[in-house]
């Protein structure tokens, strides 16, 4: 093992016991069992939850297979019988009822009776998690009447209540006296085993006495396809993300063109609508303001007709406001007001200044003032007011 192997494995500890910790594996465990329940029986070996973990048994020169949870017995032989000679190959029975087991999943485990074993309750601090290992090895000589060279141990983290800033593990020990032969005599029939653990019921205790320079490693050719398998999933994913990202800029751009488009058709529009009820309401002023006003060759016509053959005009003027002014002679220029006062379209008719007379003609100079009588616009109806009658 490597030193950056070493360095690292301390906090590869520290997470794996985290992750056993936390409630999400069961929760896994839980989630994937109830798939897999949903699958016909025959597709259920294939998805598997990865090790398939068998059972090796000793009882004197006896061996029994059985798989982890079952109480069936696989296989069965002796190793004093013939042909258990350890020429490099395991015992024909063990093979025969492996064969079919995938070679990557098959984990292989021996388990010791529990009478050889001695299990003692540890309860810890917290910050023990972090070495429980080590921890374990210094609590050796007080838990147990063995040195720690003179045993194989493990130590497992319980799930039983403890007290506040504590918890409890478990401390499983064997000793190397009755261990070390065993392992003698698997090696001796070429077995390799991946762990060494206690029988609880039909299954495993889930600790590994196995020294660690013993571990078998394993080649998982099929965890580097799920690698490659899942970094695929992720540069796909990565490229379905991008792809729709793009798309949806150039559907954002595309919305923007059309946007600035319809914009510049509406302001077109309003200023054309603006235009139009500057135009109407500018013919809809001088229409009315025609309407509302005497025209002016009535005003001359009435003033012709009322005025005397005798008076003559030197200049008439209206200006915006309806003023009329008349500058002319006459013979009687004071009988010219009782002639305007019946006029329906000059009224308040007066002199202006005095009237004095024009040796050069004999008649009298006026300067005469008035006003065009303009109607009275119309009184908006009810309707248009929006009252009621």
């Amino acid at each position: 093992m490597s030193s950056a192997t070493q360095s690292l494995r301390p906090l590869v500890d520290v997470v794996r016991r985290s992750w056993r910790a936390s409630p999400l594996p069961g929760f896994l465990h839980w989630w994937g069992g109830e798939l897999r329940a949903l699958l016909p029986s025959r597709w259920r070996g294939a998805f598997g939850s990865g090790a398939d973990w068998y059972l090796l048994q000793c009882a004197g020169p006896r061996w029994d297979l059985r798989r982890n949870g079952h109480a069936g017995l696989l296989s069965s032989w002796d190793e004093t019988e013939p042909g258990i000679d350890g020429a490099g190959k395991p015992p024909t029975a063990l093979r025969d009822a492996l064969q079919r087991v995938d070679r990557e999943d098959l984990r292989l485990a021996l388990v010791l009776p529990s009478a050889l074993v001695l299990r003692r309750t540890l309860s810890l601090p917290l910050a023990a998690r972090d070495n429980l290992m080590q921890v374990a090895g210094f609590e050796m000589d007080r838990q147990t009447p063995f040195n720690l060279a003179q045993v194989h141990y493990a130590v497992r983290e319980l799930t039983t209540a403890a007290p506040a800033g504590r918890f409890n593990a478990e401390l499983v020990v064997v000793t190397r006296d009755v261990l070390d032969p065993v392992l003698a005599r698997l090696q001796a029939q070429s077995i390799s085993v991946d762990a060494v653990d206690v029988a609880d019921g039909h299954g495993r205790l889930g600790v590994n006495l196995l020294p660690a320079a013993q571990v078998p490693r394993h080649a998982h050719p099929r965890r580097r396809l799920n690698l490659l398998l899942a970094a695929a999933v992720v540069v796909l994913l990565a490229c379905v993300l991008g792809e729709w990202l793009h798309n949806r800029q150039l559907a954002l751009e595309q919305m923007r063109t059309e946007v600035e488009g319809m914009r510049g058709e509406a302001q077109q529009v309003a200023a054309l609508r603006q235009q139009l009820q500057d135009n109407a309401g500018a013919a809809g002023f001088l229409a009315q303001r025609k309407k509302n006003s005497v025209a002016m060759l009535s005003v001359l016509e009435d003033a012709t007709a009322r005025l005397p053959d005798s008076a003559w005009l030197e200049r008439l003027s209206v200006d915006n406001t309806g003023q009329i002014g008349f500058q002319g002679q006459s013979q009687q220029a004071a009988k010219l007001l009782d002639t305007l006062k019946d006029s329906r379209l000059i009224t308040d008719a007066s002199f202006q200044g005095s009237i004095q007379p024009d040796p050069t003609t004999g008649k009298e100079r006026f300067y005469l003032t008035a006003r065009v009588n303009q109607p009275k616009p119309p009184a908006p109806s009810a309707a248009s007011a929006g009252g009621t009658p």
